[in-house]
């Protein structure tokens, strides 16, 4: 491997001149056409279903051109976009959380809601659940969260989510644990909570 190329296996070769001085145009569209696919699954994992996906997805790759200069190399470029991924859907679930809270403080009468034109009982179920879901996911704290997304909704391998997350394998399956103990008492308490 020359110096200054950047190639791990599995990963789209790009190099170090590209990343520096090309065109910031066609790092772009180099970027996108590699690795869309792959950080749009990360962002409806790590985002959930109510995302504006396409929104989060250019989010990541504007940020990618901005900090072009800041990848060293030293890892694998999708490692590189996972760590972008997850900080931009995680400042949008901080902006929205944020929005929500302040829409509550200064609403001075409240919206009547209309409800959805009837469904399907199965499709009903389904959305109550996955709703239900990723509302106790997003009561987890991150570093538990991302872990049970990558490799439980994800199924990514312990060593890859490893390598995204900068830690053993031993120390994402930790977390992994401890992530599935924290969503199941939350799941449980929402059921009862329900149930009442």
């Amino acid at each position: 491997m020359s110096k200054g190329q950047l190639h791990n296996s599995g990963e789209h070769p790009v190099i170090r001149a590209d990343v520096d001085a090309s065109d910031p145009e066609l790092l772009f569209d180099h970027l996108y056409e590699n690795y869309e696919p792959m950080v749009e699954r990360w962002v409806r994992r790590l985002a959930g279903p109510s995302a504006e996906v396409e929104d989060l997805i250019h989010d990541v790759f504007v940020v990618a051109l901005r900090r072009r200069g800041e990848f060293r190399g030293d890892a694998k470029v999708s490692t590189w976009l996972f760590r972008i991924t997850e900080f931009v859907v995680r400042k949008r679930r901080f902006r929205r959380k944020l929005r929500q809270c302040l829409d509550v403080l200064h609403r001075s009468h409240a919206i009547a809601v209309v409800p959805p034109s009837p469904t399907p009982l199965e499709v009903v179920e389904q959305r109550q659940q996955c709703a239900r879901l990723y509302a106790a996911l997003d009561r987890l704290p991150d570093k538990y969260r991302t872990a049970v997304i990558l490799c439980d909704i994800e199924s990514v391998a312990a060593e890859e989510a490893g390598q995204l997350l900068g830690l053993t394998a031993n120390a994402v399956w930790v977390r992994v644990h401890r992530g599935r103990a924290m969503l199941a008492e939350q799941l449980n308490s929402s059921q009862g909570r329900a149930a009442v």
